[in-house]
């Protein structure tokens, strides 16, 4: 396979309207791993995923840490919690920038990012899409699939389901916050049963979606 790029933090080097955070704040949680990987994990922002002190997505809150959790199991993941060593696997979000304490990116807020997401999506092509909570979810769904018109966007019943898309799959993680019992199992077993086949499919992200 051909190597992208050996940077781990924001491999691409996206310079996304920063115009919201105080100058000696962070302005933004780049899209952080192995920019080769298969599995793209993504979230909707740091101010519900993490990553406002550390700069890498999932670390910080309680919702990202479960989520490294369940990569450490599956293997994706190794050392430090808060800059871990991702082997096969990118993390990043939707809304990549960083808003004051108690704000909510608006729809606009996500309008204008929008295009950065989906540069890094296309750049990444990764095989499976793990989509984690709401947000995040119908985007990927919406944006990437045919399915979303046919589907209730209920995470109780999305959540570790295969949902094909356009040459890849995606994969709704409910927000580790709302988890039940079972859930956190049935997410672990989801992705050892990709692992465990031949999950590879032929990459068309970069030209078929849009």
């Amino acid at each position: 396979m051909q190597n992208v790029t050996d940077r781990t933090s924001n491999p691409f080097g996206f310079r996304p309207p920063f115009d919201r955070t105080g100058s000696d704040e962070r302005t933004a949680v780049f899209g952080y791993g192995d920019a080769n990987a298969d599995f793209h994990v993504i979230g909707d922002h740091p101010g519900v995923h993490g990553g406002r002190r550390t700069g890498v997505p999932f670390t910080e809150t309680e919702s990202g840490r479960a989520i490294q959790d369940v990569l450490r199991e599956g293997g994706f993941s190794a050392g430090s919690m808060d800059e871990p060593s991702l082997e096969n696997c990118f993390l990043s979000y939707v809304h990549m920038n960083c808003l004051p304490d108690g704000h909510e990116p608006t729809t606009d807020d996500y309008a204008t990012l929008e295009r950065f997401f989906d540069a890094e999506l296309r750049a990444i092509n990764a095989h499976i899409l793990l989509a984690v909570g709401d947000r995040a979810t119908d985007h990927v769904l919406r944006e990437y699939t045919t399915q979303r018109g046919r589907l209730e966007l209920d995470m109780a019943k999305l959540h570790a389901r295969d949902i094909r898309g356009r040459g890849f799959l995606v994969v709704p993680i409910r927000d580790p916050r709302e988890w039940t019992d079972g859930d956190r199992d049935a997410i672990g077993s989801a992705l050892e049963a990709i692992l465990g086949r031949d999950y590879r499919q032929t990459k068309g992200v970069a030209t078929t979606v849009g």
